[in-house]
């Protein structure tokens, strides 16, 4: 588990996004079709096409994280595509897949 300070928010970018992305390919979609901040401190989550696979990204004080998990069954729960985002909380992040 990532140890998010207070404060800060979780987004999931809705629908799918192209797993080969890296950082600054991730950032990039927040800033134009999330309209957010990369920056900013807060978690930046993306799905894949297929659903077993989900990057995380995150700029605390000292650098930039990038994060992956993938599934070795079952599928992330995600919001039905469209464009922008959906703010979660922490706690949710700790039950984000259906078997």
């Amino acid at each position: 588990m990532i140890p998010v300070p207070s404060g800060v928010r979780v987004w999931q970018a809705t629908g799918h996004t192209d797993m080969r992305k890296g950082w600054a390919s991730l950032a990039l979609l927040v800033q134009e079709r999330l309209a957010q901040d990369p920056h900013s401190g807060h978690l930046f989550l993306f799905r894949g096409r297929r659903g077993d696979l989900v990057k995380i990204i995150w700029h605390d004080d000292q650098g930039s994280c990038l994060f992956m998990k993938r599934l070795e069954r079952g599928h992330f729960i995600w919001p039905t595509p469209a464009d922008g985002a959906v703010s979660i909380s922490v706690g949710q992040m700790g039950y984000p897949y259906l078997p």
